[in-house]
Formats: structure tokens, C-alpha cells, sequence
């Protein structure tokens, strides 16, 4: 019989690279977690997929893990594999879970080249769910509120989208706006934020239109990706920066005069190898514009991580800082924006991709900790495109920066309070949640709303222009 593979040891990708080719640890962790899980399943008499899926499943994956990378990654007892209650004790955390980045689609927008590209992702990313054509119902409305909110303990959702222009994408802007407006009707307000999407390099009519959103959509971000667009002079080969005077700074002009003070910018995952016409997805310019508006907040989609086929992230050289983490690393640094600035480093795809490199891993997060302090590292998760969110939560919960790494590189240690201060306090900080508002979300445990909300969510999406 073939064994089960666990959910976080699936071959996986980010919407812009291959999965990487197995190592020997990852083979060697992808064996014993499917043993464990083997008997862990015999012995409680359930299915393998079945102990898989659950947090007892995702204790023996963690487990195995960090054996195979040598220990003192994972926090995670034995008895966690074999006990509910001692699962939910290794997991468990004090205070609710705000996910700074989460999506959905609109089935009937499900054409063009924008359905055509997220498919191909989804299909890449994911290949045991999506061997198949991609049915988008199964990452619509109802799919998102289903797997964030009713199969995770996610209390305050983000809701953004992918670039495109509002003819070709697959949810608008005001279908964003939409969705959070049927969740506080049936969950109670605060429970979605919203981002408008901006394209400033589309000419004058995305910033006019600005204003509009604004008052209608009432955004807690707006949201930009400098790596989608057109050439321009500040960055030929396509795309745009943050720093230049001809899309940029006029851009966050028209942000410092509207409101909200938040820019959240796509910066890292660019392409498989480096490429010129992905330049602009380097975060070399969060830097200086954070230091020319010093009354934005920043927020680093990706942290400027890049999954390199080649090798994997290490210590941060500011003489050759040149890929990854480590750009955003050297841009806030030579801007002199330090720790407790107005930069943020936001985790989704970016836990996804490093939790199985656990070394990799402690090096991320050990230089944005280091860089940036531990209040501007902010969760997010990118689901629905992976399912549900809880399997992503509890391993970062576990997760530990070892004593050796700290002692070898100078990272602080990763403690519980800081884990839990990433996963939501310094998202409820930046986007101004109130302590009542977090509270109330993270004690309304009853999901039925869920179930309700689904035909109402559908309905609202479609009517939305």
C-alpha cells in the first residue's frame, strides 16, 4: 500500500517555481514521518490520512523534520504523535490569530490570462490536489471562510487579491470589499480586513481613481505589485520601484494625502533563477521610500524571499547581499531604518516554503528578527491556495531559532511570546484593531457562521461590480 505523504511534506512550490528536487534530509524526513505516521495510525486504530490530517499527523511531520536537519528546530513532545490532548498542548497558543494575507476567486471571472496563470500555479503548487483541471468553486467564497476561518483557529482574516487590471482579474476590488461586508453581517465587525489593489504604473486614472476607493471601499492597505507592468524609465526591462520619481513617490504622495498609511508591496518571489524582467520584485527600493515617507508603514509581501534551486538562505554579508532576505536585509539597513521602524516583514508563501528547511528557516527568521525587530514580523499564510492555515500556524508555533544558530550568527532566540506577537499583535497594532475588536474574534469559537455565510458570500461576489 502506498503511504500517505503529510500534507506538509507534499512536493510544493510558490506560484513562480518548480518544486526544488528532494535532499537527503527531506527524503529522509519524509520516510520516518510516513512511518510514524504508520503506526501512530495502527495503534489508534484510524486511517493514515486520517492521523495525517490532524495535529497529531502534523506532530510526527515536525518531528521528523527536525530530526533529519539535526534538532532543536521543532518543539514537539513524542506523546503529541499519539494523544489529542497532548497535540493541542504543543500547539496551542494564548492569544488569537490575525492572517495578514489570505484569497479567493470568483468563479465566473475563471478566464483570461489571469485564471490561466493562477491555475498554472495552483496546479504546480499543489499537484496531489490539482492533478486534475482546476475547479475554482473549490477556492471561492465559500471555500475561503470555510478553510480560514471554520478549519483554522484564524480569528481576523486579510482579504487581498493578484494583480490585473479589473476586466481579467479573478476578484476586484469590489468584490474584496464584498466579501468582508457579508462576514461582518454574519461574524460581527473586524473579523476581514480589506486591500484595494493599485497599479500605478497603469498612468493617472489608477491614482484618480484612488479617492473613490477610498470612500467606497474603505481599504485597511492598499496593496501594489512593482513586479507587474510594463517597462518604464525607472525600470526598463518592466515593472517599477517605490523610489522613483516617475510612478513611486507620486504614488505614495497620493497615499500620505488619502489614507490609510499602509503600502503592502509583492517583493520576492520573482522567478526561478534570477531574470532581468523580474527585477523590480527586489525589495532594494523598501529602503528608501520608508525613509522619504517616514509616516507610511511598508509591509514586505514575501519578506523579499526567493526559493533559490541553487541553494538555500544562510547568514546575512552585507558585502554581498544580493538575493533574497537579505536585500530587504541591506535596503532598511543603508536606509537606517532599524528596529521598530515603519518596515514590515510579512510570512506568507515564505513559511510555506522554508518550514521543511528548518536551518534555512532559523536564518530568515533570525535576520528579519535581528534587522527588524521582533513587532514588525507579521503573519500571513496566502490560503486558500493551501488549503487550510492551521497545519502553517501550529508549525510556526513549535518552531525554535537553536541555541548553536544563536550563538554562531547573534539571532535573538524565538520565543513563545514573540511567536504569538507575530501571529497577531503586530498585525492588530499596524492596521489599528482595537483590543475588543481581537478579543471578541478570537472568542467567537462557534463556526456556524460559516455554513451561513457560504450562499450569502457567493451571492455578494457575483453582484459585485
Amino acid at each position: 500500500m502506498k503511504s500517505v505523504v503529510p500534507p506538509l511534506l507534499r512536493p510544493r512550490s510558490s506560484d513562480e517555481y518548480a518544486p526544488l528536487p528532494p535532499r537527503a534530509a527531506d527524503r529522509r524526513a519524509a520516510a520516518t514521518a510516513s512511518a510514524t505516521i504508520a503506526v501512530a495510525a495502527r495503534r489508534l486504530r484510524m486511517s493514515e490520512r486520517d492521523h495525517a490530517l490532524d495535529r497529531r499527523g502534523t506532530a510526527a511531520t515536525l518531528r521528523a523534520i527536525d530530526d533529519a536537519h539535526g534538532g532543536g528546530f521543532f518543539a514537539v513532545p513524542e506523546r503529541a504523535v499519539y494523544e489529542v490532548d497532548a497535540a493541542e498542548d504543543a500547539f496551542r497558543g494564548d492569544a488569537p490569530v490575525i492572517d495578514v494575507q489570505t484569497h479567493l476567486v470568483d468563479p465566473r471571472r475563471w478566464v483570461g490570462p489571469g485564471a490561466a496563470a493562477l491555475e498554472g500555479f495552483l496546479r504546480m503548487a499543489d499537484p496531489e490536489r490539482w492533478a486534475g483541471p482546476v475547479d475554482p468553486r473549490l477556492i471561492d467564497g465559500a471555500a475561503w471562510a470555510a478553510l480560514v476561518f471554520g478549519a483554522s483557529e484564524t480569528a481576523i482574516a486579510l482579504l487581498t487579491s493578484t494583480p490585473g487590471p479589473a476586466s481579467g482579474n479573478v476578484l476586484t476590488n469590489t468584490q474584496i470589499a464584498a466579501a468582508r461586508d457579508v462576514v461582518e453581517r454574519y461574524a460581527g465587525t473586524g473579523r476581514v480586513l480589506t486591500h484595494t489593489i493599485v497599479h500605478p504604473n497603469y498612468g493617472a486614472a489608477e491614482l484618480d481613481a484612488m479617492p473613490g476607493w477610498r470612500a467606497e471601499l474603505g481599504p485597511a492597505g492598499w496593496k501594489c505589485y512593482t513586479l507587474y507592468g510594463p517597462a518604464t524609465k525607472a525600470s526598463p526591462t518592466g515593472g517599477w520601484f517605490l523610489d522613483d520619481d516617475e510612478i513611486g513617490f507620486p504614488f505614495l504622495e497620493r497615499v500620505r494625502a488619502l489614507g490609510p498609511r499602509v503600502v503592502a508591496a509583492h517583493k520576492g518571489l520573482g522567478g526561478p533563477v534570477p531574470d532581468q524582467s523580474l527585477a523590480a520584485a527586489s525589495p532594494r527600493d523598501i529602503g528608501p521610500a520608508a525613509a522619504a515617507f517616514p509616516d507610511i508603514d511598508f509591509v514586505v509581501y514575501h519578506s523579499g524571499y526567493e526559493r533559490d534551486p541553487d541553494g538555500a538562505e544562510g547568514a546575512y554579508d552585507h558585502a554581498h547581499a544580493t538575493r533574497g532576505v537579505d536585500r530587504l536585509v541591506k535596503s532598511v539597513e543603508d536606509a537606517r531604518i532599524g528596529a521598530d521602524g515603519n518596515v514590515y516583514a510579512e510570512l506568507g508563501s515564505t513559511w510555506f516554503l522554508i518550514l521543511r528547511r528548518p536551518e534555512e528557516a532559523a536564518h530568515v527568521l533570525g535576520k528579519l528578527l535581528r534587522a527588524l525587530g521582533p513587532d514588525r514580523i507579521v503573519w500571513g499564510t496566502d490560503s486558500t491556495w493551501y488549503g487550510s492555515p492551521q497545519p502553517l500556524i501550529d508549525a510556526f508555533r513549535a518552531f525554535r531559532i537553536p541555541e548553536r544558530m544563536q550563538a554562531a550568527f547573534g539571532y535573538p532566540a524565538l520565543t513563545p511570546e514573540i511567536t504569538e506577537r507575530i501571529l497577531g499583535a503586530n498585525a492588530q497594532a499596524l492596521y489599528g484593531v482595537s483590543d475588543e475588536t481581537r478579543a471578541e474574534a478570537g472568542a467567537a469559537r462557534d463556526r456556524a457562521w460559516v455554513a451561513n455565510a457560504s450562499a450569502a458570500l457567493a451571492g455578494a461576489i457575483e453582484q459585485a461590480v
